[in-house]
């Protein structure tokens, strides 16, 4: 036990979380992972999710636990402004989006907002950021103020208003930015007008 436990720990080094394929891939068979959850040398954070017992999620750890399940989910819209400082709103579900033919996530928990998005839509605008050793995939500060205006009947307008003016009174996007983010979620017609009005 003692050789099987020090290999988690250097396991849980280079991430928090662990999940059960990552264990199994280092040899860790089922069994074992429930007798070191049973003798508390492993806590169960999530189905099929493991950490260290003194794990502390960061203020962003639900999106690692989402990440390390669900690696090409992308976080979006509440999820990403929620990342990137630009509301003060607390969502309660974490938005992902996903291809048009992936198989949807299910999580007992975090309750998840599912999108689903293009190829295209995907991939531009798509940072790679770390989050407790998971690389997690998140759209830009520009890319999450064009979705905001293309999902503005799901979300509010005045979301949508607040990420643009919050994001450009920051001078975190560039007009450039900005435009590029708007064609590629083909919203060019609604934001001209808002985009306009700031130069």
């Amino acid at each position: 036990m003692t050789l099987l436990l020090t290999h988690i720990q250097e396991l849980a080094s280079r991430t928090s979380l662990l999940s059960v394929s990552q264990l199994r891939d280092e040899g860790i068979a089922r069994p074992q992972i429930s007798r070191l959850v049973a003798a508390g040398h492993l806590k169960r954070v999530a189905r099929g999710l493991y950490a260290m017992p003194d794990y502390q999620p960061s203020e962003h750890g639900l999106l690692a636990s989402v990440a390390r399940r669900a690696p090409k989910a992308v976080f979006c819209l509440l999820t990403a402004l929620r990342f990137h400082d630009l509301t003060t709103q607390a969502p309660f579900e974490v938005w992902i989006a996903i291809g048009n033919k992936e198989h949807r996530p299910c999580f007992d928990f975090p309750p998840l907002r599912v999108l689903r998005f293009s190829a295209l839509a995907l991939t531009s605008g798509v940072e790679i950021h770390t989050v407790e050793g998971v690389q997690v995939r998140l759209t830009s500060v520009a890319r999450t103020v064009a979705d905001c205006f293309k999902f503005r009947n799901k979300i509010g307008l005045d979301v949508a208003l607040e990420a643009l003016r919050d994001s450009w009174r920051e001078r975190r996007v560039t007009m450039d930015d900005l435009w590029r983010a708007a064609r590629v979620c083909r919203v060019t017609n609604v934001m001209r007008p808002y985009l306009e009005s700031l130069s």
